[in-house]
């Protein structure tokens, strides 16, 4: 990627993170229609209005009160986000920080420290971290490397005292994890034991003190690549999954590449597979592997030199692609729980998934394929939710129907040509409908069976005319208005002539955020959206929006990724590329969502050099904000560091952990407590 590369910051990231998948030919070849070929005189400013209008209808959010209802302070929901009330975290918003800046940047006022690093033994007879003399079996016993999705809950009757962590490990660098005299072998086998998830105790003084994790706790795991993943859904024990170890195509061993994730209303994790086709020896490509980006004869990472089941023209490896690329969910509170894979969510790169709860008790899930060009998914379950009957909620991603987004636009086509100026009505927005994929356990979509469609879901949406979209990554509900907000990261290879009204610039490096409003609830058919903010630097970008905020009160925001809500449902966004693009490290962002203040974009934080935010929780009632601080200093080598984050230990330091970077989890807050 040295040379091409557009829209990221590092050719590393792109080779370690994709497979260097913007070097590769376009996955999607299929010839839908993009939102300008289909935009229709009967979709009027005025009956968009209308669409808008309808509102979206009450909904429970982890047993939260309804969001058409009036809040306790007396405000509706719109009209609390609008105000802020109620919100603890209280800051000045920072300059964006030169992309050379090898450090944590705050407010003033707040304070940063680590939670937990790569490397750091997460049970009693863990090897203690050494950078010198890292093996597979010591990396299986300690926190794993390039954190990405966060959540921290509440361990229930400790007051907030006690909680748990959930980390997935996305992927590995290990030009600067391992010196050179580790033998080829050993650097594949450890950074396969660096991949999986995470789960790890916490405890602290107190609420608004920061955390440390518990070494030897009952509830701490790791998910490595012998743990056992179970399949579930219409799609486990077909012949398209089943293996040469593997004939009942229901048992998995590991998870890989896993990104965005989501937590449930009944306390348990989902996590994305991902880019997993980077792991994979593919010399001769079937249709369905190519739609994947499965194209690989000599996979650099060479995990098929160390398990024969990632070499897919083998015996061992047929079908083993196919068992990754799904919706994973962990039970962080059961450390001898079996995590499961739902085949009924459907098999892409998934971002995450996020779960909300719809008026009707059923629930719906939102994820996006993270691919140029690709889709937008919604999930609803055939049951529905019961309020504190864990186990029964445990069953609902099991079973049900799988849903893909069509949009139109609501301009005239020669109004959206690629430029990314607003059309004549003063904004990007329209109407669209969810295509049914799945009914009932059975296909909807001609030519295909129903395992055919949840293995092969990007085909399937393919056939239905879904709409290509620009990278669609994490995808969230506001707990307050019910609306839902998809992070587009960017696509440079959309062409003017490709450009549409929800993807309206061509060469797309800095992304958009998509507001989408449900008719009705959750579980609705039908919806209007609209693109709240169309990012770059003002400065120098006149195509960048920010909801009709003036742009030049704004600080400049690039390659939005993982998007958070705080408690009066502000809208939270952490990038990705920021670098490449705008010259700054990449940070984490509150966006005003309601009001004469929406789409004022105020920066909180940003990482150190070379670094990615991943995972952004906001706990602003606690006063406390974290991230995963992912890939710090990812263009360095073993001779020279590019970032000493977070110990900022010199080379040579006596305890052996000083001189390079460690990908970790921080928590930020105010003032300077601690233990």
């Amino acid at each position: 990627m040295l040379g091409h590369v557009s829209g990221k910051r590092s050719a590393v990231t792109c080779a370690l993170k994709c497979g260097n998948a913007c070097a590769q030919g376009v996955c999607n070849t299929s010839s839908n229609n993009y939102f300008r070929d289909v935009v229709s005189a009967e979709f009027s400013r005025r009956n968009m209005l209308g669409v808008s209008s309808a509102g979206v209808l009450a909904l429970v959010f982890g047993g939260s009160a309804a969001a058409s209802a009036t809040s306790a302070s007396g405000l509706s929901p719109a009209a609390k986000v609008a105000s802020g009330a109620g919100s603890k975290l209280k800051f000045t918003g920072i300059d964006g920080v030169e992309a050379t800046v090898d450090n944590v940047t705050v407010p003033k006022g707040y304070n940063w420290k680590p939670v937990i690093r790569w490397g750091d033994p997460l049970f009693a007879d863990s090897a203690e971290f050494d950078p010198e003399n890292q093996t597979p079996e010591s990396q299986a016993g300690q926190f794993g490397y390039n954190n990405d999705y966060l959540d921290i809950l509440e361990i229930p009757g400790t007051n907030g005292k006690r909680a748990v962590l959930f980390s997935n490990h996305e992927y590995t660098n290990e030009a600067i994890m391992f010196p050179p005299t580790m033998s080829a072998s050993d650097v594949r086998r450890t950074a396969m034991a660096a991949h999986g998830l995470s789960v790890v105790e916490l405890r602290r003084k107190g609420k608004g003190q920061p955390w440390e994790y518990v070494r030897g706790a009952k509830l701490n795991r790791r998910f490595l690549f012998d743990t056992e993943y179970e399949l579930t859904g219409p799609a486990a024990g077909s012949k398209l999954l089943q293996t040469k170890a593997d004939p009942t195509g229901r048992k998995v061993l590991g998870t890989q590449n896993n990104c965005a994730g989501g937590t449930t209303p009944w306390g348990t994790i989902l996590s994305g597979e991902e880019n997993f086709n980077q792991y994979f020896k593919v010399a001769n490509p079937t249709a369905e592997q190519r739609r994947y980006g499965l194209t690989d004869p000599n996979p650099s990472r060479g995990w098929h030199l160390e398990e024969t089941r990632f070499d897919t023209d083998l015996p061992e490896g047929k079908n083993e692609d196919n068992r990754f690329g799904w919706i994973v969910e962990v039970d962080p509170f059961d450390p001898t729980s079996t995590p499961r894979k739902h085949t009924a969510l459907g098999r892409f790169k998934h971002e995450g998934a996020n779960v909300t709860i719809a008026k009707s008790g059923h629930v719906v899930s939102y994820s996006g394929d993270d691919e140029r060009f690709d889709y937008l998914y919604k999930f609803v379950s055939k049951g529905k939710y019961v309020e504190g009957d864990k186990k029964h909620n445990m069953t609902l991603l099991t079973e049900g129907d799988l849903f893909v987004a069509s949009f139109t636009g609501n301009s005239p086509a020669n109004q959206i040509d690629g430029a990314g100026v607003l059309p004549s009505d003063g904004a990007f927005d329209g109407v669209g409908h969810w295509i049914q994929l799945t009914k009932d356990g059975n296909s909807m979509v001609p030519g295909m069976e129903i395992d055919q469609v949840l293995v092969y879901t990007r085909l399937a949406a393919d056939k239905m005319g879904a709409t290509k979209m620009d990278r669609p990554e994490d995808v969230e509900v506001n707990p307050l208005t019910g609306k839902v907000y998809v992070a587009c990261t960017n696509n440079t290879k959309r062409t003017a002539a490709q450009a549409d009204e929800a993807n309206p610039r061509a060469n797309n490096k800095h992304g958009h955020i998509v507001e989408l409003s449900e008719t009705g609830d959750q579980a609705s058919t039908e919806f209007s959206w609209n693109l709240l903010l169309v990012a770059g630097d003002p400065a120098v970008d006149e195509s960048a929006y920010f909801g009709g905020y003036p742009a030049d009160k704004v600080q400049p925001i690039s390659c939005p990724d993982n998007v958070a809500f705080d408690s009066v449902g502000n809208l939270w966004i952490s990038t990705d590329g920021q670098p490449g693009t705008i010259q700054r490290n990449d940070a984490l962002y509150r966006v005003t969502l309601e009001g004469p203040e929406r789409g004022k974009v105020e920066q909180f934080m940003a990482v150190p050099v070379d670094a990615e935010t991943c995972g952004p929780v906001i706990d602003d009632q606690d006063g406390m904000v974290y991230v995963a601080v992912q890939h710090p200093g990812e263009d360095g080598s073993w001779e020279k560091q590019n970032s000493l984050f977070p110990d900022y230990l010199p080379a040579g330091t006596p305890s052996g952990k000083g001189g390079l970077p460690r990908p970790s989890v921080i928590q930020m807050y105010k003032g300077k407590t601690g233990f």
